[in-house]
C-alpha cells in the first residue's frame, strides 16, 4: 500500500471480492515507509474500518536509493528494494500471494521502457511464481486502465495521497508515463490492440529468423 490510488483502488476491489465471492480471504495490507514523512492516518483509519489493519514496515531504502547510490533514474532500484521489503513481511506472515497495483498503463510503460532503453519487447507478467520464497505475485489491476482507476477513486471517495517521491515524473519511466498518455489519449483503441498483440502466443513478423539464418 503506497497510499496512492492505485493501491487503495487494488485494495478496495479485493475487500469488495472478499464480501462477495471468498469469505475465506485474508488480506494483510502492508505499507513500505522509505523513511520520508508521511501522514498515513486516512489510509490507516479506512483500512481498520474495514477490518484489515494497515501494517507499516520501516525500512531505509530512501536513504539507500538517495543518499548512497544517488542514481539519477532510481525507479528500478527503489522497486526492487521495495519488493523485498514487502516480500519478506509476507513470509513472516505466512502469505502465499503478494498483490500489486500495476494497472494497464504500467504494463504500456514498462514496455516502452524496455523498448527504448534496452532494445528488448517485454513487460511484467501478470502472475510470477518466486520459487525461491513459495511466494506468487499477481497482479489483478493489468487489464484496468489508470483513467479507470482515477474515476472509480474519485467516484467512491477513496482516501488516497499523491506521490512524495522527490523525483516523481523526472525519470525515464515517467518520461516514457508521459508518452503513454499522449498515446492513448491520441489513439483509444491501443490498450486493445497492445493487449492483443501482448497475448499473441508467437511474434510472427520480428525479425529472429535473420540472425538464426545462414541464408542472409
Amino acid at each position: 500500500m503506497s497510499g496512492g490510488k492505485d493501491s487503495i483502488f487494488l485494495l478496495h476491489v479485493l475487500l469488495w471480492l472478499r464480501e462477495t465471492s471468498y469469505p475465506e480471504l485474508e488480506l494483510f495490507p502492508v505499507h513500505v515507509d522509505l523513511g520520508w514523512d508521511e501522514d498515513l492516518s486516512p489510509l490507516s483509519e479506512y483500512c481498520e474500518q474495514h477490518g484489515v489493519p494497515l501494517i507499516q514496515e520501516s525500512t531505509v531504502i530512501g536513504d539507500i536509493v538517495f543518499k548512497v547510490r544517488q542514481d539519477p533514474n532510481p525507479c528500478s532500484l527503489c522497486a526492487h528494494l521495495r519488493r523485498g521489503a514487502l516480500n519478506n513481511v509476507a513470509l513472516k506472515l505466512g502469505c502465499n500471494k503478494v498483490a500489486l497495483g500495476h494497472h494497464l498503463d504500467d504494463v504500456l510503460t514498462t514496455f516502452f521502457l524496455n523498448l527504448v532503453y534496452t532494445g528488448r519487447f517485454g513487460t511484467f507478467w501478470p502472475r510470477t511464481e518466486l520459487s525461491h520464497t513459495g511466494l506468487t505475485v499477481i497482479r489483478p489491476l493489468v487489464y484496468v486502465p489508470e483513467a479507470t482507476i482515477g474515476s472509480v477513486v474519485q467516484r467512491e471517495r477513496l482516501p488516497y495521497q499523491s506521490s512524495s517521491c522527490p523525483v516523481a515524473g523526472q525519470t525515464k519511466r515517467g518520461e516514457m508515463r508521459a508518452l503513454v498518455a499522449g498515446l492513448t489519449a491520441k489513439y483509444p483503441e491501443l490498450y486493445r490492440r497492445f493487449l492483443s498483440a501482448l497475448e499473441s502466443r508467437t511474434p510472427p513478423d520480428t525479425w529472429g529468423f535473420i540472425r538464426d539464418s545462414d541464408d542472409l
